[in-house]
């Protein structure tokens, strides 16, 4: 009996040419063009594989695979897509298709594809298998959130692609990259770190390149920097948002050359170190403020990586919790716990600090306080205590700053810092995105991905609210419950 695909495209002449080959190859061939049918036909047993494009007129093939996975993990799904970027194809392994082909694609290695997608043995994933990854990462927590992060850096770990991670101050970016190096192809190389912002605007180029004997005052030998350190390894560059420009004109020639000079030096040397950079900072601001490369931006965020702050992902706390606590007990503290009312508590915190500020808090429960359950209390005296004020209240911590005032801040703030000059055109534009993305981040974040709901929130219509998910570059993390 022939083996049977399933094509499903909303473009007829696709469907057509793609049967038609694949009939030629000796395969049955059913076709669809909507994402309801492909599912049904799936849900019943149909199809010994599926080729399916991206972009449906009822939805998103990407939303659709992890419960084809899961319904069916031997199922084979080849995606197509007319959008053929990189990160359509780290979507589509993230997702766990078999392959991805960007659009217009070869009929003959189209038909490749399937007999080897077939020919293959029918393995469904290892129970358990991404349970061991995540424990054997030093990252805790198993939000959605989260998921999708370990989801990246699976796909991530067996590649020397240039990663940019952003995120909130205290939300674990150097952690992210050193598992990235220390689970990665190159963890047999060194792990170099830089903070940009820590060093001095005149010896950066020295750090990042290092320096011949002379090349300044005070260069009495010759030193390496942490490109000629990290060789063979990963050079993880924090803060990249501050660097000076004229470092940065340096580092874009370095990833578009693959070499570098030293200062006072006039041979170029090859480098071979993976670039993972990070920041608290809206690089693209700074791009429309004249403060960072366009042209090095886009050699860094090959693949962009956000880390959610904590209260995007406050399902983690209890676990983040034991394993603060498990820590500081391994480093001779008592052993504690926290009571149900002071996690109430915590989760109703806005956490400014992010994990960094909560692996703070436990360790100063674990060391200060006696008792060996935690009270609501306590927590609530540490928190009401902490200087850090959550955000959206005044220094006094009791007037909100409604919506209007902190635009009117930023705008203020924004304009002083161009002293008498005039920020570049087109800053009605800027504004109006630097809201909409946060916007509609917090309403997919409430409703856990579901675009619908999300869409009734907004009050906008779905299409739009697709259009602009897209044209903002928004990280979409559904909840599967």
């Amino acid at each position: 009996m022939a083996m049977q695909i399933i094509v499903a495209d909303d473009d007829a002449a696709i469907r057509t040419v793609v049967s038609q080959a694949l009939m030629r190859a000796g395969f049955e061939v059913r076709v669809t063009s909507n994402i309801a049918t492909l599912w049904r036909w799936i849900s019943a047993g149909e199809g010994d594989l599926v080729i399916t494009d991206v972009l449906m007129p009822d939805g998103n093939a990407f939303d659709t695979l992890p419960k084809i996975k899961n319904s069916r993990p031997e199922l084979p799904v080849v995606v197509m897509s007319a959008q053929n970027t990189f990160m359509t194809a780290i979507k589509a392994s993230e997702r766990g298709a078999y392959d991805y082909i960007p659009k217009p694609f070869d009929l003959t290695e189209l038909v490749s594809i399937v007999r080897r997608a077939l020919s293959e043995p029918k393995q469904g994933p290892r129970p358990g298998a991404q349970d061991d990854l995540q424990e054997s990462m030093p990252l805790v927590g198993r939000s959605p959130a989260m998921q999708d992060i370990y989801r990246a850096l699976a796909r991530m770990m067996q590649t020397d692609l240039t990663v940019t991670i952003t995120g909130e101050s205290g939300t674990g970016k150097e952690l992210v990259a050193r598992a990235l190096h220390d689970y990665g192809r190159r963890r047999k190389g060194p792990f170099v770190a830089i903070n940009m912002a820590a060093i001095p605007r005149d010896l950066i180029e020295s750090e990042l390149f290092g320096h011949e004997k002379g090349a300044f005052t005070g260069a009495q030998a010759r030193t390496s920097g942490r490109f000629e350190q990290a060789e063979g390894g990963t050079l993880f560059l924090d803060e990249i948002g501050d660097m000076p420009m004229e470092a940065q004109t340096r580092l874009l020639r370095v990833l578009q050359q693959g070499e570098y000079t030293i200062v006072g030096g006039r041979t170029p040397i090859a480098t071979d170190v993976r670039i993972v950079a990070a920041t608290n900072k809206d690089l693209r601001q700074l791009i429309a403020r004249g403060q960072f490369r366009e042209d090095l931006f886009y050699r860094l965020n090959v693949v962009p990586l956000r880390l959610p702050p904590l209260r995007e992902r406050i399902e983690d706390l209890p676990d983040l919790a034991r394993h603060f606590f498990a820590q500081a007990e391994k480093e001779g503290l008592p052993r504690k716990a926290l009571s149900q009312g002071a996690l109430d508590v915590m989760r109703r915190y806005a956490w400014p600090g992010n994990v960094r500020e909560l692996e703070n808090l436990i360790r100063r429960l674990a060391a200060l306080y006696p008792q060996d359950e935690i009270s609501t209390e306590i927590v609530e005296h540490e928190l009401t205590n902490d200087p850090i004020k959550s955000p959206g209240l005044e220094a006094d911590g009791n007037k909100p700053i409604d919506l209007s005032a902190s635009v009117e801040r930023y705008l203020a703030e924004y304009f002083s810092s161009f002293g008498d000059d005039l920020p570049p055109p087109g800053l009605h534009g800027r504004i109006l995105r630097e809201v909409e993305y946060p916007l509609i981040a917090a309403a997919l974040a409430a409703t856990r991905g579901n675009q619908v709901k999300a869409a009734d929130l907004l009050g906008v219509n779905r299409n739009t609210l697709r259009k602009k998910i897209r044209d903002l570059d928004i990280s979409v993390v559904r909840s599967i419950r």
